[in-house]
């Protein structure tokens, strides 16, 4: 019995009450890069290992490489098994998945290839029982989003064939979505232009991290913070997302991008638009979407002068680390030598609304930094009077000690929380101690990832 697709006992299964999914086709451009071997695929896997898939769901992989059905086949069973993240890899598991799994080589950039396409999709739809759904997936660059839409819309595979009444046609894009307002704006409209906004999915995985979705849950599933939760107590908040690594082949895009477009405006804004929002009336994608969009629509804009004190850029140069010489980013394949783009970057923000008012609120991101870490430091006031000795080992005054609320969002997932306890012996002296929250300790296994 093969683990993952189908079940000995149909009573112990948890997920035999839940509506089924449709089938349908995930057609993926920029199949043979960076994004799709590290994370689509070994996150559909996954979703097979626990039986989230619909039977027939199938994959069609564009990209120029030229590649059979069987070389593609096989190059993400090594992606799996080398980025798959707390879930075994089973052999007849994989078997049976990758027979959903097809190629085509083509550029984007050439109008016959939607033509064959759509050829593809209707053979994969007889074979598989489909009924016509398709998931069109744009790992690509961002440059090429409204082109691709343009290719499938001109093709009319924006549209569901006739025949199919209940199938649909989604449109899925990575950020960076435009890489200003204007950019972004004229995006959209563009990809309205061939499907409906409903068809439109624009993704920043952050917002599928287990902590970053229980945020909602620690906010407004328990009581003891949410009265806390405002300007009379909470000093300021720091959000962080620091990465050990550099650009990691990815010189040509980071170039065009930088830390602030890559990472300061979709991932790390949604971060604090989710811990800053109003309760929603409801926990629906709509209420949720539009408690975010007002906070961030309070953000204090900034005025050129304003740049100069509340922001800050940088760039990492060569260094040696761990005896091993690493390059700068100019020296980073497809980086110009002279490039002024920022690997680092740092804002203050400030929430013009009655719960924020004054509350600064600290953005930091970078590559090439010590440790690889994203968290969200919630500092407390301090106590009004310092009323009690320290432990000299641990500072020099309570009031040095703020509570700190620590939402740990990667590498290990969690939460802590600081606050001044007593110490063990004669006299009433106070250190700081924490009270941890693990997810692996506490549900005994690591949380999948966001794809």
């Amino acid at each position: 019995m093969v683990k993952g697709m189908f079940v000995a006992n149909p009573m112990e299964d948890p997920l035999r009450f839940q509506k089924p999914v449709s089938p349908c086709i995930l057609v993926i451009f920029g199949a043979h890069g960076d994004l799709t071997r590290r994370k689509l695929i070994p996150a559909l896997y996954r979703l097979a290992y626990e039986r989230r898939l619909p039977t027939g769901f199938s994959v069609v992989g564009i990209s120029r490489t030229a590649l059979s059905d069987q070389q593609f086949r096989d190059k993400m069973r090594e992606s799996v098994q080398e980025f798959l993240e707390n879930s075994p890899f089973e052999m007849d598991l994989w078997n049976e998945f990758e027979r959903g799994l097809f190629y085509m080589a083509g550029d984007v950039n050439d109008a016959g290839i939607y033509k064959r396409l759509g050829e593809t999709i209707a053979a994969v739809d007889s074979q598989r029982q489909t009924d016509g759904s398709v998931l069109f997936y744009l790992s690509t660059q961002p440059s090429q989003y409204s082109q691709i839409a343009a290719g499938l819309g001109q093709a009319g595979l924006n549209r569901a064939p006739e025949g199919h009444a209940n199938a649909w046609r989604r449109l899925i894009v990575e950020k960076p979505f435009g890489h200003d307002l204007s950019s972004a704006r004229q995006l959209s409209q563009e990809l309205r232009h061939y499907f409906d906004e409903r068809e439109i999915y624009r993704i920043d995985h952050y917002l599928g991290k287990e902590t970053v979705q229980n945020i909602l849950a620690f906010r407004f599933g328990n009581v003891i913070f949410e009265p806390i939760w405002n300007r009379r107590y909470i000093n300021h908040v720091q959000i962080t997302a620091a990465e050990s690594i550099g650009v990691e082949g990815r010189g040509a895009y980071y170039q065009e991008a930088g830390a602030l477009r890559d990472m300061i405006q979709n991932h790390m804004l949604q971060v604090l638009a989710t811990m800053a929002m109003e309760p929603p009336a409801a926990y629906e994608p709509d209420a949720v979407r539009d408690e975010r969009a007002k906070l961030l629509r309070a953000l204090k804009v900034m005025k050129p002068d304003d740049v100069l004190t509340h922001a800050v850029a940088g760039q990492y140069g060569p260094a040696q680390v761990g005896g091993n010489q690493l390059p700068g980013f100019r020296q980073e394949h497809g980086v110009k030598p002279d490039a002024q783009t920022d690997t680092y970057a740092a804002v203050t923000l400030f929430v013009e609304n009655w719960r924020w008012a004054g509350v600064p609120f600290y953005i930091r991101t970078g590559k090439r930094l010590p440790k690889r870490t994203t968290d969200i430091a919630i500092q407390f006031n301090s106590a009004p009077l310092a009323m009690f000795q320290s432990d000299g080992d641990a500072g020099d005054s309570p009031a040095t000690w703020p509570n700190l609320l620590v939402l740990r969002i990667q590498p290990e997932e969690g939460i802590s929380l600081r606050f001044s306890s007593k110490h063990p012996g004669a006299g009433m002296k106070l250190r700081p101690v924490t009270m941890d929250f693990n997810y692996g300790t506490s549900f005994g296994a690591r949380s999948p990832s966001a794809y």
